[in-house]
């Protein structure tokens, strides 16, 4: 585990570069304080920092390795984990490899020496990769199928430079004359979806690369990429009394993945809340350390704490466990440092008790798992449910639709049957676009009087929706959701928030092989019996306490509509609407009447409110250096 940051030189000058390197590596110190270094030759500066997990005393990075004719033609950086690097060791030693460390690393270059690009068929992990190969010249980039590890990229005539963390770039602006300039297309995305969509940055010249891609770079080139994971969701047919076989290889496979997901040379922990993702990996997990710890967050209160069900399960699967509460005051100190880490705001105020739980988790682990990734790939959000529901209007003729519209449109504000007839006679395409967005386009231009229908969140659908035309409804709900939902909120955070605090998260269940199976489960047994995730809650009946087997998951649910209606938050959100230098973004005074509907009750707009201030807070850090995020790193630079 390890933050990467790069430079391949468009004239062969990367020597005029390594300064430039060095300075923004401190950045991302945070993403691994125990090794840092830089490598050059001519056309590439390679830079990074180490979080040591496997073969502690060896796999520095960059890492060279070559053939014997050329022992040190390839130079690698690489950030995240290798879980299957054992069996590929065994089998590139079978074509005749032969390896100088233990880790996980080399692995991933020799592979490339004999796969070529498609090595990343056959890693199961997670990861960022930078190769570069010094006989062919070109630069190899690569992220994991989900888009577990992040990796930024810029390119200007002085050549191409990819990190990390987005601030090692803005760092380095100067030396790569980079317009710093904001992209307002991307502004608007944010707004309406709560997060930045791949492949944008709130900055125009930096990019990232997307979940599921490879890239080639040459000398002076630009990044030219290429899918190589699509989601196929191709169902296979369960036969009347087969179940219980879908189950098992559900619960199989889940154990096979959480076992390949602890192989660490430190001590790995679990993250623990009251649901059944987390629970089933911590008891999964509790069978591959018998000393498990399980951590867990919430609030004083009532109704925002998962504290005692999670300490129920941990007691159950027998798991020393360990709790934070969060202060509404902690809160609002550590939003600026989390915007911070954060590069792009993320509108999601679970970020917050998710800092304090990682913080808590370092002082005793290097590792935890988790568990993202379940609800996207079993059916775990109640939404999914809709086309059940909705079902009935598929078989009604074209007119008759259209007159239901038309009614569903013109009925009363509240009136009960409005919203199904709206929703029933609408297409999934223009009903449906994730789990985020906070605002319609009404709300949006009250905030944001230059917002352009053709910038709203259709344009980042609609290209997602074309690829699963062939799909039924509830794996077409998945499959945007794993391109939009998962990749640009879920991931960001868990990647982002841990790293922050020099803690490795692993997620057993976005594992290849778990996804391979949970593509097939057909939608009604996703769907079934009143609940969602049904096949997975079949598949962990002997695995998960039954006090959590079937109760609705909550995560680290935050009482946001409370603090920004009381004393907690309203008059620090006052506050930084007030001395935000947003106004040619926002229209603050509408942004001000909001909130002051909030406090009266007018109108719960906490999740449009904080959409809002969480972009303000990071404007302040990044663009007006207004806000001192107080960083625990003395070596930061300040001019970013």
């Amino acid at each position: 585990m390890c933050g990467l940051l790069g430079m391949l030189s468009g004239h062969s000058d990367a020597p005029n570069y390594v300064d430039a390197i060095k300075r923004a590596l401190p950045c991302m110190r945070h993403r691994g304080p125990d090794d840092a270094g830089t490598w050059n030759d001519d056309d590439v500066v390679f830079g990074f920092n180490r979080l040591s997990i496997i073969d502690l005393e060896h796999s520095h990075q960059p890492l060279r390795w070559g053939p014997p004719e050329n022992p040190e033609r390839y130079a690698l950086t690489f950030n995240g984990e290798i879980y299957n690097y054992v069996e590929l060791r065994q089998e590139l030693q079978e074509h005749g490899y032969e390896f100088r460390t233990s880790g996980d690393s080399e692995t991933i270059v020799v592979g490339y020496h004999h796969w070529g690009e498609e090595v990343v068929e056959h890693l199961r992990g997670m990861f960022a990769i930078a190769v570069w190969d010094s006989e062919k010249r070109t630069l190899f980039l690569a992220r994991d199928q989900f888009g577990i590890k992040p990796l930024f990229y810029a390119t200007t005539d002085k050549g191409t430079v990819f990190s990390s963390e987005k601030k090692c770039i803005l760092e380095m602006a100067p030396e790569l004359g980079l317009e710093l300039n904001l992209d307002r297309r991307a502004i608007e995305h944010y707004v309406d979806l709560q997060y930045v969509p791949e492949p944008e940055t709130l900055h125009s010249q930096i990019r990232r690369l997307e979940s599921g891609c490879t890239a080639t770079v040459l000398p002076g080139g630009q990044v030219m990429d290429n899918r190589y994971f699509r989601p196929r969701f191709e169902v296979t047919k369960v036969t009347a009394g087969k179940e219980q076989d879908l189950f098992d290889r559900i619960a199989r496979v889940l154990e096979d993945s959480v076992e390949k997901h602890m192989r660490a040379d430190v001590t790995v922990g679990s993250f623990l809340s009251g649901g059944i993702d987390s629970t089933a990996i911590a008891a999964l997990a509790k069978r591959h350390n018998p000393n498990l710890l399980t951590f867990t967050t919430g609030f004083e209160r009532e109704g925002y704490s998962e504290v005692d069900v999670a300490a129920e399960s941990a007691e159950a699967i027998g798991a020393e466990h360990i709790v934070k509460v969060v202060s509404p005051e902690e809160y609002a100190e550590a939003i600026p440092r989390i915007m911070w880490y954060l590069d792009d705001p993320v509108a999601d105020p679970s970020l917050v008790p998710l800092y304090f739980v990682a913080r808590e988790a370092r002082k005793h682990v290097k590792v935890v798992l988790s568990g993202e990734g379940a609800d996207e790939l079993f059916g775990g959000y109640t939404i999914y449910k809709e086309p059940l529901s909705l079902a009935p209007f598929e078989k009604l003729p074209s007119p008759l639709l259209k007159g239901l519209n038309h009614l569903g449109n013109i009925l009363p504000e509240g009136m009960k049957g409005k919203s199904l007839l709206q929703r029933g006679t609408t297409p999934m395409e223009e009903r449906y676009y994730g789990n985020a967005r906070s605002f319609n386009f009404e709300q949006l231009q009250r905030v944001l009087p230059w917002a352009k229908r053709e910038w709203d969140h259709r344009e980042v659908t609609a290209p997602i929706y074309a690829q699963s035309r062939h799909m039924d409804p509830v794996a077409r709900m998945q499959h945007l959701d794993l391109f939009t939902w998962m990749r640009g909120d879920i991931l960001v955070k868990a990647d982002k928030i841990n790293m922050a605090n020099s803690l490795e998260l692993r997620v057993p269940f976005l594992d290849k092989e778990v996804f391979r199976v949970a593509e097939s489960i057909p939608h009604d047994l996703k769907i079934a019996h009143g609940t969602t995730k049904y096949a997975l809650r079949k598949a962990m009946e002997q695995i998960v306490p039954p006090h959590v087997l079937h109760r609705k998951k909550l995560g680290f649910p935050v009482p946001m509509r409370h603090w920004l209606a009381g004393d907690e938050l309203h008059g620090w959100a006052q506050d930084t609407i007030k001395e935000s230098q947003t106004g040619d973004i926002f229209d603050k005074a509408a942004v001000l009447e909001m909130l002051k509907e909030h406090r009266d009750g007018v109108s719960d707009h906490s999740r449009r409110l904080w959409t809002v201030l969480a972009f303000m807070v990071w404007h302040g850090i990044f663009v007006e250096h207004r806000i001192d995020p107080k960083i625990e790193n003395p070596d930061y630079p300040v001019n970013i």
